[in-house]
């Protein structure tokens, strides 16, 4: 006689938060400025304002935006924020930075806004394994939006997850 399988954690209360359900679309860019300045390191005002004017902003129409210099160069903050300034009614998201650092802004505007409630009391695993690029500063932001509020916190997946806080 055969025992019937009983799929006990999709019985259970546990509630899975995926941070990959929250990855928003849109092309992610990073816009490296060395190539505008005098040799790689000096900015010059009136070149790199000439070529702000001749850039096709366009082409950044909804994408998320890294903006950097990887030379060596000291590069003022007002050239960023000229940057930005252009491209701003095209680019959903613009920071200084790596992807990474673009990742992680873009995680903390989603946890901040995310509506918590459906969590509240209950026992929560935090989805680890992800196809998206989702940073680890994502997963402490969430856990630190999470805990005033759940039974208990967990990380992985429900047939192999580390508890991290069980309120008392």
């Amino acid at each position: 006689m055969e025992k019937e399988i009983i799929n006990r954690v999709a019985n259970s209360k546990l509630v899975v938060v995926d941070l990959e359900d929250y990855y928003p679309s849109g092309k992610r860019t990073v816009f490296d400025i060395k190539n505008w300045l005098f040799e790689e390191l000096v900015l010059r005002e009136k070149d790199f304002r000439e070529k702000v004017n001749q850039h096709d902003w366009t082409q950044y129409q909804d994408n998320f935006i890294a903006l950097t210099c990887t030379s060596d160069a000291i590069v003022p903050a007002w050239a960023f924020m000229l940057l930005t300034m252009r491209l701003q009614p095209y680019a959903k998201k613009v920071v200084i930075g790596s992807l990474e650092q673009l990742e992680t802004s873009i995680y903390q505007d989603i946890i901040q806004n995310l509506d918590i409630h459906p969590f509240t009391d209950k026992p929560l695993i935090i989805k680890g394994c992800t196809n998206k690029p989702v940073p680890a500063n994502a997963y402490i932001a969430l856990s630190e939006r999470l805990r005033p509020i759940a039974k208990s916190i967990m990380y992985g997946e429900a047939c192999s997850s580390v508890p991290l806080f069980k309120r008392k």
